[in-house]
């Protein structure tokens, strides 16, 4: 290819250049931007590459000159994402239990893009996604979309609603598709939320974004608006969805094999489960934060769940719970 038979593309290179290959601590002299935009077979002046900095520059690229001796020096010292930003938005992603793994790892090369190489490495560096816990629905974002469509028509949706079994597979939770009002959409204790109007049942109710699949836009109507409104979404996710803090012990839970959706959606799909000599019951070994709020959530699931290891744990909620009785006046 002859020289020169890209100079229309020249600009777009030059501020290629400049963004991927320098930042606040990343520079380049006026010869290695000539040399650089050889590399895409473009041959430029001095004079030319000042014209094309200044018109960058009044596009809005914030390309810095300084001198140091008798070299000048050019970098982007701001761009649209710095390099902090950039990080916060990967830690969303990383934390994240309805991205899937997968996608946390396309969504974070995606944003690294928007960093010079130097700021990508750093990013690179500060990528932990691998034993995280996270969704397994691939479909997750086809989901959301359709969601979004179906409030912005005004429309209710049908879904089916999947649950976990004792094989680790996501089913059905029941044979008829489920019918709902969509109003929002949340995030909470790290998982992606609809939350929905159900009709029948006159109250809004919540759904895990990542467990519903099949979804189709109804031709009634949306309701529910007035009850909606009335929400208070903050109250709601905090009476709703529970976060756990403290310290971490390794422990037994036994439980009803059928809350075994329960354990994989708290724990991860990747818990050891095995059959407990108690008829309908199994067990899981799970490292636990220690805390009031994990006693509450195993308080809350009814005798369903029962902590059996280790002794020091189960001595310790045995004297949650008799404090608790011993508050209303009850002894233990």
């Amino acid at each position: 290819m002859p020289k020169g038979t890209n100079q229309k593309l020249k600009l777009y290179y030059l501020a290629q250049i400049l963004s991927k290959r320098t930042d606040n601590e990343h520079f380049l002299t006026m010869p290695e931007i000539i040399e650089a935009l050889l590399e895409y077979d473009i041959t430029a002046d001095r004079k030319s590459i000042y014209d094309d900095i200044e018109v960058l520059r009044g596009l809005g690229m914030d390309i810095i000159m300084e001198k140091e001796g008798k070299k000048y020096y050019y970098y982007v010292a701001s761009k649209q994402f710095e390099i902090a930003e950039l990080m916060l938005l990967i830690d969303a992603i990383q934390f994240s239990k309805f991205i899937t793994a997968k996608k946390s790892n396309e969504l974070i090369k995606k944003l690294s893009t928007l960093a010079s190489d130097y700021e990508a490495v750093r990013l690179k560096r500060h990528v932990v996604v691998q034993g995280r816990v996270k969704a397994m629905n691939e479909g997750i974002y086809y989901v959301i979309n359709d969601i979004y469509n179906a409030m912005s028509d005004n429309k209710k949706i049908l879904f089916r609603y999947l649950q976990w079994n004792l094989k680790k597979e996501l089913v059905p939770r029941k044979d008829e598709l489920y019918e709902v009002s969509p109003w929002a959409l949340t995030w909470d204790d790290e998982n992606y939320y609809l939350i929905a109007y159900d009709d029948i049942a006159g109250k809004i109710k919540h759904y895990r974004v990542d467990k519903m699949k099949s979804i189709t836009l109804s031709d009634e109507k949306r309701q529910g608006k007035e009850t909606y409104e009335k929400l208070d979404l903050a109250a709601y996710s905090k009476m709703n969805f529970g976060m756990f803090g403290g310290a971490e012990e390794m422990v037994t839970l036994k439980f009803k094999n059928e809350l075994v959706g329960v354990m994989i959606d708290r724990f991860g799909a990747d818990i050891s489960i095995k059959a407990s000599s108690d008829e309908g019951w199994s067990e899981t070994r799970v490292p636990v934060a220690i805390s009031d709020q994990f006693f509450g959530w195993v308080f809350a699931l009814s005798g369903n769940v029962k902590i059996s290891a280790p002794e020091k744990i189960v001595e310790k909620f045995k004297e949650e719970i008799a404090a608790n009785l011993e508050l209303y006046g009850v002894s233990g």
